[in-house]
């Protein structure tokens, strides 16, 4: 007989999807970088610094000096040890501003004052970067105009040296210029990380919708399959059950019925534990003896393999119902039927069910016939395996159960090209 393939849904991977950049990401690495450079900035500022500290009072010194290097050290601290961030950027900010509006006030009378770059000037677009990482974008776009507005009067003032109007607005736009650059570049890097977070968000949303539905679908299966398993099937044999063979019959399908109910509430989708595929083999050749003493029995290669407890449940509950399919729909009692418990490469299993009986036509059984439909087919793949059926009407059954799920041997099906496919 030649078998096809059955189309099997493997269940979905539980991997969380990994973020390669995210906000979080973007705010440390933008906040020790503009530590780091403020603090080279702060050294190249000392030189200039104490060849004017002459020009300012002495309580204006010890006020602002000790603050804005003491600042920029603990800005590099802060922003590595990542605590407290944008509260040390916006400190720095506000005391650079207050230092930048009180220097006109706190110049000596009658002092030479230096008419090159003031020593505030270096540390200006260090200022307006950290005003970008602690502000918020409307407050960092003010701050941005106004520390090089504020540096402009200064310059052309006479205790600011008194430069000329055309340098004083080279230098405060050179610092709006590259204030400007920096406040794109983090609002940019901003933007991007939130969208990558807010795609993660929505991916991690679907995935969790995506793996409620499976979920879902897998328990209406299960339902599905031991509601026609364990009490239509026990119940309608039992209505039929006219003769001893029936009767007894009836009572092993009662007998498992019970127990698939109780290994369903037992059993979770989220059980882990494991099943060795001897004690899988032994569990399908007990169920058959109890079912039939007319089933042949070959457990070959099997080995010290295991599987997932709920593939193990799944594997052994299609079988038995393979064997009851066949007991109730092949034909007689002396028929040749056979169970094949075989071990496949890596880690699988294959279960083959057989007989030699009437066979049948799928595309004639109605809808609402759930035995090979649910209680197999479906029922395996929602546990990662797959099944092909190859039967043709007047010639038997082969029904091959494989997980996980991998190619099934048309040879050992038994091909034939006058057979037909079924699923």
């Amino acid at each position: 007989m030649a078998a096809s393939l059955a189309t099997a849904r493997q269940a979905p991977s539980a991997k969380q999807p990994r973020n390669p950049i995210s906000l979080k990401q973007v705010e440390r690495v933008i906040s020790r970088s503009v530590a780091v450079i403020g603090l080279v900035f702060g050294a190249q500022t000392i030189p200039w610094l104490l060849s004017q500290m002459h020009e300012a009072r002495e309580w204006w010194l010890w006020a602002f000096i000790p603050a804005l290097f003491g600042l920029l050290v603990l800005v590099v601290v802060l922003s590595f040890a990542n605590h407290w961030v944008r509260s040390v950027h916006g400190t720095f900010a506000v005391v650079y501003f207050l230092a930048l509006l009180s220097w006109p006030f706190t110049v000596l009378p009658n002092v030479e004052v230096f008419a090159g770059i003031h020593w505030l000037n270096y540390l200006l677009t260090v200022a307006t970067a950290m005003a970008a990482i602690a502000f918020t974008r409307t407050l960092a776009t003010i701050y941005l105009f106004a520390a090089p507005l504020v540096y402009l009067v200064v310059r052309i003032l006479p205790v600011g040296g008194d430069a000329p109007w055309q340098l004083a607005t080279l230098e405060a736009f050179y610092a709006l210029i590259l204030g400007s650059a920096i406040m794109i570049i983090v609002t940019m890097l901003r933007q991007a990380a939130s969208s990558v977070d807010n795609a993660q968000a929505t991916a991690l949303l679907r995935y969790g919708n995506a793996v409620r539905q499976h979920a879902t679908e897998v328990e209406r299966v299960q339902v599905d399959s031991i509601v026609h398993d364990s009490v239509l099937t026990t119940l309608i044999s039992a209505a039929r059950a006219y003769t001893p063979e029936a009767q007894r019959l009836g009572a092993v399908m009662a007998g498992n019925a019970i127990g698939h109910l109780t290994e369903a509430a037992a059993t979770s989708p989220d059980d882990i534990s494991t099943v060795q595929a001897t004690e899988l083999a032994q569990r399908v050749v007990t169920s058959a003896e109890l079912l039939a003493s007319n089933f042949t029995f070959s457990i070959r290669g099997v080995g010290a393999r295991s599987l997932p407890a709920a593939a193990a449940e799944a594997v052994h509950s299609a079988a038995v119902q393979a064997m009851v399919n066949s007991l109730q729909h092949a034909g007689g009692a002396n028929l040749a039927r056979r169970v094949e418990v075989q071990g496949l490469e890596g880690n699988g299993i294959q279960v083959i069910v057989a007989d030699s009986g009437r066979g049948f036509d799928m595309d004639r059984v109605p809808q609402e016939r759930l035995g090979v439909r649910v209680s197999i087919v479906e029922r395996v793949a929602n546990a990662g395996g797959r099944t092909a059926i190859a039967s043709v009407p007047g010639e038997g059954t082969e029904i091959c159960i494989q997980w996980p799920h991998g190619n099934i041997n048309d040879e050992v099906l038994g091909a034939d090209e006058n057979d037909e496919d079924v699923l």
